[in-house]
């Protein structure tokens, strides 16, 4: 069996059912020029790796040399990107993260999102941020522009109830949430 380069990244970031649905979703890899229903798809696969909190799998759909502000941080390639999100994981605690589409153009997709975690003192915060991605030919992310701005919520605010991993399709985005 081969795949492409998408995905395969989408194979390795969230196993056989992931890649099943990423191919009865769209049966090419997802690659610019992006349109509204692409540009959609790709956001929710980018939503659904995030949630994954793997480090080493979500690397796989930044080019090598991928290049990233978040924050007030700049990392650069993929084992900054690994280290990045490694040191994230391990403070942001039950993370769960809702991305949507704002706008996209032929090889770039902007995205708002909200994700919900608490530290290790049991402080919970919901983050609210927006995302610039700029795409290579093969669909894999070269970079990534973060703005991101913490609330401290109560536990009794949390809007974001799933298991751990995937969002379920049937759980309200970001506009359904009033977010």
């Amino acid at each position: 069996m081969t795949f492409s380069v998408p995905a395969l990244a989408i194979f390795v970031l969230l196993g056989t059912e992931y890649l099943n649905q990423y191919r009865r979703r769209k049966s090419v890899p997802i690659v610019p020029p992006f349109t509204h229903e692409s540009a959609s798809q790709k956001v929710r696969l980018a939503e659904d790796g995030w949630n994954s909190r793997n480090p080493e799998k979500v690397a796989l759909v930044y080019t090598e040399d991928s290049r990233w502000r978040n924050r007030s941080e700049f990392v650069n390639g993929r084992a900054e990107i690994i280290a990045f999100l490694t040191r994230k994981w391990a403070k942001e605690l039950d993370y769960r993260l809702i991305k949507e589409m704002w706008a996209f153009s032929p090889n770039r997709i902007a995205v708002r999102y909200a994700y919900e975690w608490h530290d290790d003192s049991a402080n919970w915060f919901r983050s609210y941020g927006n995302e610039n991605w700029e795409f290579d030919a093969a669909g894999l992310m070269q970079r990534r522009f973060a703005c991101i701005n913490d609330l401290p919520i109560a536990g009794a605010d949390r809007k974001f109830h799933w298991p751990l991993g995937r969002r379920p399709d049937d759980h309200p985005g970001l506009s359904e949430l009033g977010l």
